[in-house]
Parts: structure tokens; sequence; C-alpha cells
């Protein structure tokens, strides 16, 4: 049976490092939207181009755009047993987008849909970010809390400094999270409501939130 997943959780809950895996795993594609649109625009697509034109006005790239970008994405041969979709839905109107996607591309198939939804407290998210350190050099992430590098402020794989983003601090952490649950409260009643809704609790080590997503994949 082909499996349809999809995933819904804040930022900073491990979403990108579990699906990643999960896609491996399952030998299924992992649908990014974010790579879609910048693959599309690089290859200089008729969705691409048009994709282009609105985020250099710093503009929101249109629902229906984003909809056939994936939808052509997800009709691809490698996707036919199934996907790991991330960053998309992000709202009803997405949402409902999805749904004529996948019953125009399963007609003659069997499938099994599943919104997967990362379950973590906000509390331990804001620490994860203002926390959070990376390498300019290498690109290797830390976490002064949960992660830290061996010696302080130091890479431990090239010996760099250290960087913390400007952004990551506790108030711009806080204002991502509210504009994410007031986004993200209707999909996840919408998906409740199908029975199509499966939390699992994201907070614990890479190993643990794996155990616990292979479960709930079955």
């Amino acid at each position: 049976m082909k499996k349809e997943l999809i995933f819904l959780g804040p930022p900073a809950c491990g979403k990108g490092t579990q699906t990643n895996k999960l896609s491996e795993y399952l030998g299924f594609p992992h649908v990014d939207t974010g790579s879609l649109l910048r693959a599309e625009i690089a290859k200089e697509s008729e969705e691409g181009k048009i994709a282009k034109s609105f985020i250099d006005k710093g503009q929101l790239v249109p629902a229906e755009l984003v909809g056939k970008i994936i939808g052509k994405r997800l009709a691809e041969d490698d996707c036919q047993n199934g996907y790991v979709l991330d960053g998309y839905p992000r709202s009803l109107e997405q949402a409902e987008m999805l749904e004529k996607i996948n019953s125009e591309i399963d007609k003659n198939t069997e499938a099994a849909f599943k919104a997967i939804y990362f379950d973590i407290d906000t509390r331990i998210l804001i620490d994860r970010i203002v926390c959070r350190q990376s390498c300019p050099k290498c690109g290797e992430i830390y976490n002064k809390k949960f992660k830290p590098s061996k010696v302080e402020n130091i890479c431990d794989k090239c010996g760099s400094e250290l960087k913390t983003r400007a952004d990551d601090n506790e108030e711009t952490a806080k204002a991502r999270f509210d504009t994410y649950f007031r986004e993200t409260a209707p999909l996840i009643r919408f998906y409740e409501d199908k029975g199509v809704l499966f939390k699992i609790n994201a907070n614990g080590s890479i190993d643990e939130v794996w155990e616990r997503l292979l479960k709930v994949i079955g």
C-alpha cells in the first residue's frame, strides 16, 4: 500500500532531521517545499520563473502555483510507493489542495495518508533556538544547553569560532511560534476530524523520537 506522509511541527522541533532519516529508511523521496521551489527557479521552468517574480518582490508565492509544483512532483515515478512531504500544507487552502492532488494521482492506487504532528513544549523549543550556535566554516550545529561544543564557543570539527544568529533570540522565537500555532491550529483540527492525525512526543534524543515515529508509521 502506498504511504503518503505529511509532517506538522513548530520551528526547531526536529522535524527536518527525522523526515530526512525517514525518507532514507523507507526509500521514499523527501519532498521539501522550499527546496522544490528553489529547484524550479534554478532550472528556469515556467513555474519557477513565476515563483521567482513573487519572491523577488518579497511576496508569498500564490497557493495555486505552489500546489501545481507540488502536484507535478508527487506525480513522478519515484513517488508511486509513497512520499515524505515536509513544509506543506501550511494552510487549510493548501490542505484541501493536497487532497485533490492525491485523489487525482491515486485513482487506481490503494493509499494510506497520515499527518504526523511533532508535539513539544514551546519552552523547550525556545531554549533550542536561543542557545543554538553554528560553525561558519563547516556548518556544524551546536546548542549551549543540549549539545555544547567540547571547548566553549569553538567547533569540535574544525576549530573555528562558533556564531549565534542575530535573530536567534527569545523575542523573535516567541513571535515565530505565535505565528506558527495560529496558522497550524486549523490544520491540526482538519486532520483530527478526518481521523488521520498522529501525534508524537518530540521531546527527547534523536533516537528516542525516531523510535516513536517508527511506531506511528507502522
